[in-house]
C-alpha cells in the first residue's frame, strides 16, 4: 500500500500514462481517424447542401394541390436531417475503410454514435410537437441512444436489473420499473392518439345514422385499449395467464366497492346498443334538468345546458330512472305562449288575427299543424288566450321563439287597438261610526 503512495511512483507512472498518450496521439492511427472524421463531416456538408438545392423535394415546400404532395411533405420535412444521416452512413464507411487499413476505428465508432445522438435529436425536435412525448423522447431515446453508441447500453442493463426489491415471490427491479413507465406512457399515448383518430374517422362517415357511429366508436375503444393492454403485458415480458389473477382482483373489487362503475359501464354499453339516446338529443331529467346530449361516454353521459353547463349524468339513471328525449324520433315540438286580453274587445275574430301574425314567423312550422289560437278561459282581469305553435327542435323559451311570438302578439293587438288588461281592484269606503271603537284607560297622576 505504501508503494502505491509513494511520490516518486505516482511520478513514474504518470509519466508512462503521458508517454503512451503522447505516442497515441502522434501515431498515423490516430491521425488516419481524425482525417477520416474531418473528412466525413466535410463531405456529407457537402452532400447536403447539393440534395437540398439541387434537388426540387428537398429544396421548395410542395404546393398542397399537386400529385405525390404529402410524401413531397415528408421529403422536405426532412432536409434537414440530411446531414445528420450522411455523416452516420458515411463514418461506417470511414469505419470499415481504416480498420482494413490500420486496424482500428473506435475514434470513428464514437463519432458516429455521437452522429446518431444528433440525429435523432434533430428527428425529435422536427417531428414530435406533443410536449409530453417530445420530453419522454428527449430523456429516453437520447441517453439510450448515447449509452448504445459507446457500448454501455447492456452494462446499464445489467446494474438497474441488479438493483431489486422482493417481496416473497414477487421481485421487481428499477430496470423493470424504469421499462413499465416508459412502455406504459408510450402505449397509453398511442392509445389516446389511435381511439382519437379512429373516433373521428368514424364519425364522419355519412353513411352511417349518428346512433351506429357513436355504437361503432365505443365499441372501437373498447377492443383497442384491449389490444393496447395485452401488448403491453407483451412488451413487458408478463405472462398472460397472470390477468386471471388480475380478473379475479377486479371482481373482488366489483363485489366490494366497485358496483356502481360496474354498473355504470355496462348500462352505457346497454344505451349504445339500444339507442335510446343519440349525441344532439334533448334530454329532460326527473328533477326537470335538462340539456343537449353532448356526449355519450362508457361511465357517464354529458348533458350540454342553453347557458353553457355541463351536466354529468351516471349512465345507471337513465336504465333505472325516468327521462324524457324530446328529439330522439321526430324533432318536431309543439309549444304554447298566453296572453290576456280586456273585457271589451270583440274577440270574435281575434283568433284567426293573432294565428295570422304568428305564421309569418320563418321558424312556426304548418305541419304537423298550422298555429292554433284558443280561449282558456275568463279571468280576473281579462279574457285569456293561448296560442299553440310548432316548431322544429328545441324552445329555452326566453331566447328563441316564443319572446318572437309575444312580441308579435303584442304588435297585432297594438295594430288593431285591442288593449291588454291592466289588474282590476274595486276598493269601496264605507260612511258612518266605525263599528268598533278602542278607548284608552285613563290614569290617576
Amino acid at each position: 500500500m505504501e508503494k502505491y503512495l509513494d511520490k516518486d511512483f505516482l511520478l513514474m507512472q504518470g509519466q508512462l500514462v503521458l508517454d503512451k498518450l503522447l505516442a497515441w496521439l502522434t501515431s498515423p492511427p490516430f491521425y488516419a481517424q481524425i482525417g477520416a472524421i474531418i473528412g466525413t463531416i466535410f463531405i456529407a456538408k457537402i452532400i447536403a447542401r447539393l440534395l437540398q438545392n439541387k434537388i426540387s423535394w428537398f429544396s421548395e415546400a410542395p404546393d398542397p394541390k399537386s400529385k405525390l404532395a404529402k410524401v413531397r411533405g415528408y421529403f422536405y420535412a426532412i432536409r434537414s436531417l440530411l446531414f445528420a444521416l450522411l455523416c452516420y452512413v458515411l463514418l461506417g464507411i470511414a469505419a470499415s475503410v481504416v480498420t482494413s487499413i490500420f486496424g482500428v476505428d473506435w475514434l470513428i465508432r464514437i463519432a458516429r454514435g455521437i452522429s446518431v445522438v444528433f440525429l435523432i435529436y434533430k428527428a425529435i425536435d422536427l417531428f414530435i410537437k406533443n410536449p409530453p412525448i417530445r420530453t419522454l423522447l428527449l430523456y429516453v431515446c437520447i441517453p439510450i441512444a448515447t449509452l448504445q453508441a459507446f457500448g454501455w447500453l447492456d452494462q446499464a442493463i445489467e446494474f438497474l436489473d441488479g438493483v431489486e426489491f422482493k417481496a416473497g415471490n414477487i421481485r421487481l427491479s428499477l430496470y423493470f420499473l424504469i421499462k413499465t413507465a416508459i412502455v406504459g406512457g408510450f402505449f397509453f399515448w398511442l392509445g389516446s392518439t389511435s381511439n382519437k383518430s379512429g373516433q373521428n374517422m368514424i364519425r364522419s362517415q355519412k353513411s352511417l345514422d349518428v346512433a351506429t357511429q357513436e355504437l361503432i366508436a365505443k365499441l372501437f375503444q373498447i377492443v383497442l385499449f384491449a389490444i393496447i393492454f395485452i401488448l403491453a403485458l407483451q412488451v413487458l415480458g408478463l405472462d398472460l395467464t397472470a390477468l386471471t389473477v388480475f380478473g379475479g382482483a377486479i371482481a373482488v373489487g366489483i363485489g366490494f366497492g366497485l358496483q356502481q362503475i360496474a354498473s355504470n359501464f355496462i348500462s352505457g354499453i346497454i344505451l349504445l346498443i339500444e339507442r335510446n339516446l343519440t349525441v344532439g338529443d334533448y334530454i329532460e331529467l326527473e328533477d326537470g334538468r335538462g340539456g343537449i346530449l353532448k356526449e355519450l361516454n362508457m361511465r357517464s353521459t354529458t348533458l350540454e345546458t342553453y347557458d353553457g353547463k355541463e351536466i354529468m349524468v351516471p349512465n345507471e339513471k337513465f336504465i333505472t330512472g325516468t327521462f324524457v328525449n324530446w328529439t330522439r324520433d321526430d324533432p318536431r315540438q309543439r309549444y304554447e305562449v298566453d296572453f290576456s286580453v280586456s273585457y271589451d274587445t270583440d274577440i270574435t275574430g281575434l283568433p284567426e288575427l293573432i294565428v295570422a301574425a304568428a305564421s309569418k314567423h320563418p321558424k312556426v312550422l304548418q305541419e304537423p299543424e298550422v298555429p292554433d289560437c284558443e280561449l282558456r278561459e275568463f279571468g280576473e282581469s281579462g279574457i285569456k288566450f293561448s296560442l299553440e305553435f310548432w316548431i322544429e327542435g328545441i324552445d329555452d323559451g326566453k331566447n328563441r321563439i316564443s319572446a318572437d311570438l309575444l312580441t308579435i302578439i303584442w304588435q297585432t293587438l297594438r295594430d288593431n287597438d285591442i288593449k291588454i288588461p291592466y289588474p282590476q281592484r274595486e276598493v269601496r269606503v264605507l260612511s258612518g261610526e266605525p263599528l268598533i271603537s278602542i278607548k284608552r284607560k285613563k290614569t290617576n297622576e
